[in-house]
C-alpha cells in the first residue's frame, strides 16, 4: 500500500509548485492524473524506492478572508482525515500570518507525521529567518526553494523515511479480495452496501482501519469472502457550499489506493458524467481492477435497446479501455446484486493472471510477426521475444531492436489482440517495448 502525502498551507506559499516537483521529478514518477477535476491536484511519484501519492490541498479557496478561512480549515482537515503524512508550507517572506497559526493549531493535535516546510528559502539570510516558524510548536522544519528545487531532496528524504517499508505492506496483505465502492455522491454507494450486507451484517472480523475505524470489513455474502472498503455514507456534506466535485474524488483516492476492485456506482439517471470519468481514470491509472454499476436501472425509462445503447455510451466515454464489465442494477430491488460481486470477485482472479513464457510467446509472437510495427524513417522494428513481467498487476515486456519506434496505437493493437487471447476483463495492462 502506498503512503498518502497532502501539502497544506494557505494561499500563494508555493504548494503547487512543491507538488509539481514532488511528481515530475524524475523519470520514476508513475504518473500524474491529468484532468482530476480543475487541474492537478493528485500525482504519483516515488523516492528512494518507496512509491507515494501526492495530494495538493490548495487552489480552491476562492473568495473573501472569511470563506478563506473557512476553506482553509476544510482542506486541513480533509488532509488530517485522508493522508498519512503531512507536509505543511509557508512562507518565510512574510513569517507567521494568523492563518499559519490557525492551521498549526489544528494540526498539533494530529498523531500523523507533520513536515513544516519553509519555502522560498533562497539565500543564508532567509535561513537565519526560518528560526521563527519554530514558534508553530510543530518541532523542527525543512527550508526549501520549490522554484530552484534546493532543499526538496532532503524533505523527500525525511518523507520516506516515515512512509513504511514496501515488504512490510505487502505482509500485511491478506489474500482476501479488497473491493472499494466509490462513486459521486447520491449514486447510491450506501444502499448498495446496505443491500449487500444486508440488516443481519454478516461481519466475520473487523479489521482496525488504517485511516478511520471502518475502512476494512471482512464479509461473507453469497458464498464470497471479501473486505469492503466502505467509502459510502460515512459523512454528511457540510452545510458550506464546496467544491463536491474536489472532496469526492479526494475522498475516493484513499479507497482506490487501498483496493484491489473499485465498483464504480454510477447514477443510471444522471449519465455518465465527468466526475465518473475522473473516479474510472484514477482507478486505471492506480493499476486497479474495475467493475461500473449502472444503478437505478429500474428509474429509466426503457425501449428495445435502451440497455445496449447506454452500454456503448459509457465505453465511448472509457476509451481505450473499454475492456471492462458493465453491470446495470437496481439496489432498490436488489436487482443483480450479487451479479456485482460475482462480477468484481472475477475481475479480481484476473488480476492475479500469470501466463507461463513459453505459451505467452507462442500466442504473441506470431501476432507481431504478421502484424509488425509501422516502419518510420526505414526503421524496421523486429520483435524478439516477450514475457509477463514478475509484478503484482498484469505487465508485459516485447523485446525489439528499435523500442523507441513503437508508437501507441501500435501498443494498443498489441494490447487488444492480448485481451483477445487471455482473459483480463476489468484489469488495466501495462505493456512496454525495450530493447533486447
Amino acid at each position: 500500500m502506498n503512503s498518502i502525502v497532502a501539502i497544506v498551507g494557505r494561499p500563494n506559499v508555493g504548494k503547487s509548485t512543491l507538488f509539481n516537483r514532488l511528481v515530475q521529478r524524475r523519470e520514476a514518477i508513475v504518473d500524474s492524473v491529468s484532468g482530476v477535476t480543475r487541474d492537478r491536484h493528485y500525482g504519483k511519484s516515488d523516492w528512494n524506492g518507496k512509491e507515494f501519492s501526492v495530494i495538493d490541498t490548495g487552489g480552491y479557496a476562492i473568495g473573501s478572508d472569511d470563506i478563506f478561512e473557512e476553506e482553509i480549515r476544510k482542506q486541513v482537515n480533509l488532509a488530517i482525515e485522508e493522508a498519512d503524512l503531512i507536509v505543511f508550507v509557508v512562507d518565510v517572506e512574510e513569517g507567521i500570518t494568523p492563518m499559519d497559526a490557525e492551521v498549526a493549531k489544528i494540526l498539533r493535535k494530529v498523531k500523523k507525521p507533520i513536515f513544516v516546510t519553509v519555502n522560498k528559502v533562497d539565500n543564508a539570510m532567509r535561513d537565519a529567518d526560518a528560526v521563527e516558524f519554530y514558534n508553530l510548536g510543530l518541532g523542527d522544519y525543512h527550508t526549501i526553494s520549490s522554484i530552484n528545487g534546493s532543499g526538496t531532496g532532503d524533505l523527500l528524504d525525511a518523507l520516506a523515511e516515515k512512509m513504511p517499508a514496501p515488504e512490510e505492506n505487502d505482509l500485511e496483505k491478506e489474500e482476501l479480495p479488497r473491493f472499494a465502492v466509490v462513486g459521486r455522491p447520491n449514486a447510491g454507494k450506501s444502499s448498495f452496501i446496505n443491500a449487500l450486507i444486508g440488516e443481519d451484517r454478516n461481519i466475520v472480523t473487523n479489521i482496525a482501519g488504517t485511516t478511520r475505524d471502518s475502512i476494512d470489513t471482512k464479509y461473507n455474502r453469497f458464498g464470497f469472502d471479501f473486505n469492503l472498503i466502505d467509502t459510502a455514507g460515512i459523512r454528511k456534506k457540510s452545510k458550506v457550499k464546496e467544491d463536491l466535485e474536489f472532496y469526492s474524488v479526494m475522498r475516493a483516492v484513499r479507497s482506490i489506493e487501498y483496493a484491489d476492485v473499485i465498483i464504480l456506482v454510477v447514477d443510471a439517471t444522471r449519465g455518465f458524467e465527468g466526475q465518473d470519468q475522473n473516479i474510472f481514470w484514477l482507478a486505471e491509472k492506480n493499476r486497479k481492477g474495475v467493475v461500473i454499476l449502472i444503478n437505478k436501472w429500474d428509474l429509466v425509462e426503457k425501449e428495445t435497446n435502451t440497455m445496449r445503447d447506454f452500454e456503448a455510451m459509457v465505453r465511448k466515454q472509457i476509451e481505450p479501455f473499454t475492456d471492462v464489465p458493465i453491470v446495470f442494477t437496481s439496489v432498490l430491488t436488489k436487482q443483480r446484486i450479487f451479479k456485482a460481486i460475482e462480477t468484481a470477485v472475477e475481475v479480481f482472479e484476473n488480476r492475479k493472471n500469470k501466463i507461463a513464457t513459453s505459451k505467452f510467446n507462442d500466442a504473441m509472437l506470431d501476432i507481431v510477426k504478421s502484424y509488425p510495427p509501422p516502419a518510420i524513417k526505414g526503421k524496421y522494428v523486429k520483435i524478439k521475444y516477450c514475457m509477463q513481467l514478475p509484478t503484482q498487476t498484469p505487465q508485459f515486456a516485447f523485446f525489439c531492436n528499435l523500442p523507441q519506434y513503437v508508437r501507441d496505437p501500435y501498443k494498443r493493437f498489441v494490447e487488444n489482440k492480448l485481451r483477445e487471447i487471455y482473459n483480463f476483463s476489468g484489469v488495466p495492462i501495462t505493456i512496454y517495448f525495450r530493447q533486447k
